[in-house]
């Protein structure tokens, strides 16, 4: 961690670690809490795998959708770790994204209520780290992680984990 290039948030989710990753690499249950609502995402590609695309999209009326995510996953520990950038398009071109070029590592590790659910979020200088700050990275990607933790500790209840 690079405090002057990088971004983080820690959160325990009230659910199995296994729920948190399912929630994370099933399409049908990310789409329902990667973007902030009340805007729709829909996946179009998720492979988890180094390597592999991750690409979504959002909509605010939920029937146009427009771009939202175009990355590639770099590193898979399956049930611990997902890091994707997306410096590097789903078909391996170098790409441009806006607002910011970034590499975020997710970690699940255990906790004695739960998950122990973290976000870091690399920046390659200073401007893009305080554009993304500016731009609600704690609001966004905060809001982000409480829908998750709703979704899977409603599921995890649900299913009897």
């Amino acid at each position: 961690m690079n405090p002057d290039l990088d971004l983080t948030l820690q959160r325990v989710i009230r659910a199995p670690r296994d729920a948190v990753w399912s929630a994370w690499t099933d399409p049908s249950r990310l789409e329902q809490w990667w973007i902030p609502a009340p805007t729709v995402c829909r996946v179009e590609r998720l492979e988890v795998r180094p390597g592999g695309a991750f690409v979504t999209q959002m909509s605010e009326d939920g029937q146009r959708f427009d771009p939202h995510m175009e990355a590639v996953f770099l590193v898979v520990d399956d049930g611990e770790r997902i890091v994707f950038t997306n410096a590097i398009d789903s078909a391996w071109r170098p790409a441009l994204p806006a607002p910011v070029p970034m590499t975020a590592e997710i970690t699940l590790g255990e906790h004695p209520d739960g998950t122990d659910y973290r976000i870091l979020v690399r920046h390659g200088n200073p401007a893009d780290r305080a554009r993304h700050a500016e731009l609600g990275f704690a609001e966004g990607w905060g809001s982000v992680a409480g829908q998750l933790a709703a979704f899977v500790e409603r599921t995890a209840v649900g299913s009897g984990r």
